[in-house]
């Protein structure tokens, strides 16, 4: 029999039965889309937590370190100490925060920084905060060297903060107060949430309001300290490295030079690196999406026993067929192809509509929970396609066989 023939007989046999064609497909249909949907959804958690990573900064190395010696100045130490490090560091700044209640005031208006989730929040940082931050001059400047080193009375602010403040006026050279002290803003950082929608689910909310949390920001200069959290030294720092390549050599500088400029029972250090959690994360997600696909992929195997059970059906039904044409000299292996062909052929087919449901599925899903346009990766799809034809194929040898070894005699018995 030739291939085309066998394609003929195959689409004459599952379109004089739509309904229980259609019924045999739905199986592979939703275990299709299903794979989709669920897959895609776990691309679309990966792209709201590489948001997330890439608002905190790329390429960078966070440092917690204090010391008990009051004759160590950390922060001068480790700025002087990654200078050195020219080779694979390209900045470091204070990363400090305004702990205590603030009252920012602008003419008749006064903010306080009660509700951590709306409020804005004061940070102390050097020349290379921007840069460490993964943060951009919208309007004016940055801070400078000279206004770290002469304790200028000048801010930077985040794109949400200057809304608040400031609302629709230009807020550069206007002055404002923090607890009663007077800083003139002499810049605005362009927003990190602009355009990020990630959705309504808990996790991404999350996500998101950090993000956010971030252009609610006010920057002075880190050695306003001596003013805010009662003159206590700034704790927290970001290294920015040059590429993610040089982030375990500059841990384990840091580490190293820490280590002997602290000690152990005179304060204390850690360095770590927001990769290392992300490389985690991504762990994870890949983990998440290998355990939702395997549930989706139980229908599949549904689906898959259903094509069996239909093409047994078949079998029956065609027995008088059958026994004709190995009367007439068929052989096995061209009753095999016929048989696989067709269950090939329905799933296949529903294969393509449900690789078109999933797509569906996938756009609506990803509006309702990231608030974007998620669309299944080509590999997805095309992995679809090839797993609907081996199911028709793994599925329907059983019958094939079943079919192709009944004897000639007995099949044509059959009423």
């Amino acid at each position: 029999m030739k291939i085309g023939q066998a394609f003929k007989m195959a689409a004459k046999s599952i379109f004089s039965n739509v309904g229980r064609s259609a019924l045999t497909m739905l199986g592979i249909i939703i275990g299709l889309a299903a794979v989709i949907i669920l897959v895609s959804y776990a691309q679309g958690q990966n792209a709201a937590m590489k948001a997330y990573y890439e608002s905190m900064g790329t390429n960078t190395v966070q440092v917690s370190a204090s010391s008990w010696n009051s004759s160590i100045n950390v922060s001068q130490a480790l700025y002087d100490y990654c200078l050195g490090l020219s080779d694979q560091v390209v900045g470091v700044t204070p990363n400090g925060g305004v702990w205590s209640d603030t009252k920012i005031a602008y003419e008749s208006k006064t903010l306080t920084n009660e509700d951590w989730n709306t409020s804005i929040q004061v940070y102390m940082g050097n020349d290379q905060y921007g840069l460490c931050n993964d943060f951009k001059i919208a309007r004016g400047r940055e801070l400078s060297y000279l206004d770290i080193e002469k304790l200028n009375q000048v801010c930077v602010l985040g794109a949400e903060a200057a809304q608040q403040i400031f609302a629709f006026a230009d807020p550069l050279d206007k002055t404002i107060t923090i607890n009663g002290l007077p800083f003139r803003v002499v810049g605005v950082y362009q927003s990190k949430a602009e355009g990020k929608n990630l959705g309504t689910s808990e996790n991404n909310k999350w996500i998101l309001d950090e993000i956010k949390r971030k252009d609610r920001m006010i920057l002075i200069p880190s050695t306003m300290t001596r003013y805010f959290n009662q003159n206590r030294p700034i704790e927290e720092y970001v290294v920015k490295v040059k590429s993610s390549e040089d982030i375990p050599t500059v841990i384990t500088s840091l580490n190293g030079y820490l280590s002997g400029l602290i000690g152990e029972n005179n304060g204390y250090f850690s360095v770590n690196s927001p990769e290392t959690w992300q490389s985690q994360d991504n762990e994870a997600a890949a983990m998440q999406q290998r355990f939702l696909g395997g549930i989706a992929a139980i229908s599949l195997l549904v689906g898959g026993i259903g094509i069996m059970n239909i093409m047994l059906v078949t079998v029956t039904e065609r027995t008088r067929e059958i026994g004709i044409r190995k009367a007439i000299g068929a052989e096995r292996r061209s009753i095999i192809v016929q048989f696989l062909i067709e269950a090939a052929m329905i799933c296949g087919i529903g294969g393509l509509f449900g690789i078109a449901v999933g797509y569906v599925g996938t756009l609506i899903v990803g509006k309702l929970s990231f608030g974007m346009i998620l669309i299944p990766s080509p590999g997805v799809t095309v992995g679809a396609a090839a797993i609907s034809v081996a199911l028709g194929i793994i599925f329907g040898m059983y019958p094939a066989v079943k079919a192709s070894g009944l004897q000639p005699v007995v099949a044509l018995r059959a009423d």
